[in-house]
């Protein structure tokens, strides 16, 4: 196995993980942890396929839906053992987040060989699941929490981009953009970087306008 499968199959996994304690938060039976658990594990990873005009990935592999639902499994079985389960959920979200991207840029770097579509991929396939996740759960979503978070995806799809387009091993690149994703991320949540907000201002009168 590759460095690249490696980081598909360990961020479908990590993310089913945030999805399913995402539903423990919402105390869903069995089959709600499934479902939040598989839309958050493939979510980002159909979309990238959909837009590539690729086979979607767990059709033609069905493991990818089996993992989700061990892990689906897994954590409603183990969940009330977890003190900070949204603490839990938002670091384990990084992780996969950061293998995402590197995933999602690799697949697109390789389908059609242009940079611009390599970091696109890559931000897609590491946020959209969980928007999806957040979405569906009636969690607060990642894209309104004030700390980095799409940055940080389009910091590791990119390092992996130039990595590879450098000539470095594949291994060498996936490192550098998990690294830079996972650090950015983390760092954001550890000590809340963010960017400077939009400040509101009131309008211009009528009057004011020459």
């Amino acid at each position: 196995m590759n460095p690249i499968e490696l980081l598909d199959y360990a961020g479908v996994a990590v993310f089913a993980a945030t999805g399913a304690l995402a539903a423990s938060r919402k105390e869903l039976d069995i089959i709600g942890f499934l479902f939040l658990a598989s839309v958050t594990g493939i979510g980002g990873g159909t979309l990238r396929d959909v837009i590539l005009n690729l086979p979607v990935f767990w059709v033609a592999h069905s493991g990818y839906v089996l993992i989700c639902a061990v892990v689906a499994v897994l954590v409603f079985f183990s969940a009330h053992r977890v003190e900070s389960r949204y603490k839990l959920l938002l670091w384990l979200d990084a992780i996969g987040l950061a293998a995402f991207a590197v995933m999602g840029a690799a697949k697109g770097l390789a389908i059609t060989g242009s940079p611009v579509v390599s970091v696109i991929t890559g931000v897609l396939t590491a946020t959209f699941g969980g928007i999806l996740r957040d979405l569906l759960a009636g969690e607060p979503s990642v894209l309104l929490r004030p700390e980095i978070y799409v940055t940080a995806a389009l910091a590791g799809a990119a390092l992996f981009t130039l990595g590879d387009l450098a000539g470095l091993p594949a291994l060498a690149s996936s490192l550098l953009g998990f690294a830079a994703a996972f650090l950015v991320r983390g760092g954001a949540l550890k000590f809340g970087w963010s960017f400077p907000a939009y400040k509101s201002r009131p309008g211009r009168r009528p009057e004011d306008i020459p």
